[in-house]
């Protein structure tokens, strides 16, 4: 979606076709490897996230590319939140009922968009903050995660708020609290996880702009504004707001930096929880 948003608003900006070209495959590492290999020059650029610049690369014993030495990462966009969801008929209304229910007995069985994603590293951030044990059931992705949800096979969830929102609407899973920096207008009384003292729970499932390393800078830049212009859009910020994507206009410089930070908040975590590490 973030990719062909922006490359719709390129090709009008810039009065260039602008495509997107899926590279699929190792949690988003060969994309981004093949866009860290591409010439300088503006004309390939990268989707660029949290998945793919910095759990994958910090799990995988050969990423193919540094996250920061080879890429030049041009403008963040943003992203939606994560939201801990139940099946009704756990009988969980809140956060805290969760942990309580935690404490008496053994781990709780839940489910996250996959391993290694945002999911999976806040639900065992978590589990070790409320001192409650979680036991991911792994699935073939959010589709299949929801399916177990709903179907009852799974009472607990981890998911990204756009692929939790339709059920949620339809009364089919509970939310119990999110990871967004605010309450959402659409659910005022759904509290964040900084709102019940988790801090550190606070994060969104981010997607931004890289290209290659050496991309001049007048390009960058460019290419920065563009993507900042893109964001007060109408349509573009309804359609944002209808998916609770949190966005924010940075710098490149300001991007970089943001990307450092996270490289340092989520490699030790994903090191920390996966196997083999």
């Amino acid at each position: 979606m973030f990719g062909r948003l922006v490359c719709d608003h390129f090709s009008e900006a810039f009065h260039e076709r602008c495509f997107v070209e899926n590279r699929a495959g190792a949690g988003g590492l060969i994309g981004m490897a093949a866009a860290a290999q591409a010439a300088p020059d503006g004309y390939t650029l990268a989707t660029s996230s949290i998945a793919y610049n910095v759990i994958a690369p910090a799990i995988s014993p050969n990423p193919g590319f540094d996250p920061m030495k080879d890429f030049t990462h041009i403008a963040y966009i943003g992203g939606p939140p994560n939201v801990f969801v139940v099946n009704p008929a756990l009988n969980v209304r809140s956060l805290a009922e969760l942990v309580a229910l935690g404490r008496r007995g053994a781990a709780i069985d839940y489910v996250s968009p996959g391993v290694g994603t945002l999911g999976h590293l806040m639900a065992e951030v978590f589990a070790q903050k409320a001192g409650i044990k979680l036991q991911q059931i792994m699935t073939k992705g959010g589709s299949q995660a929801m399916m177990d949800l709903i179907s009852g096979n799974v009472n607990v969830g981890t998911m990204t708020w756009t692929s939790a929102l339709a059920q949620i609407r339809a009364g089919k899973v509970i939310p119990i609290a999110v990871t967004a920096s605010a309450r959402l207008p659409e659910f005022p009384d759904l509290p964040t996880f900084k709102d019940l003292g988790y801090d550190e729970l606070t994060a969104v499932t981010w997607f931004a702009l890289s290209g290659p390393a050496g991309l001049p800078n007048d390009i960058t830049q460019r290419l920065n504004a563009a993507v900042a212009k893109m964001l007060e859009l109408p349509d573009v910020r309804k359609r944002l707001d209808r998916d609770a994507v949190e966005t924010r206009v940075m710098t490149s410089d300001e991007f970089t930096t943001f990307m450092a930070s996270e490289i340092d908040r989520w490699t030790p975590v994903a090191r920390r929880v996966m196997p083999g590490n």
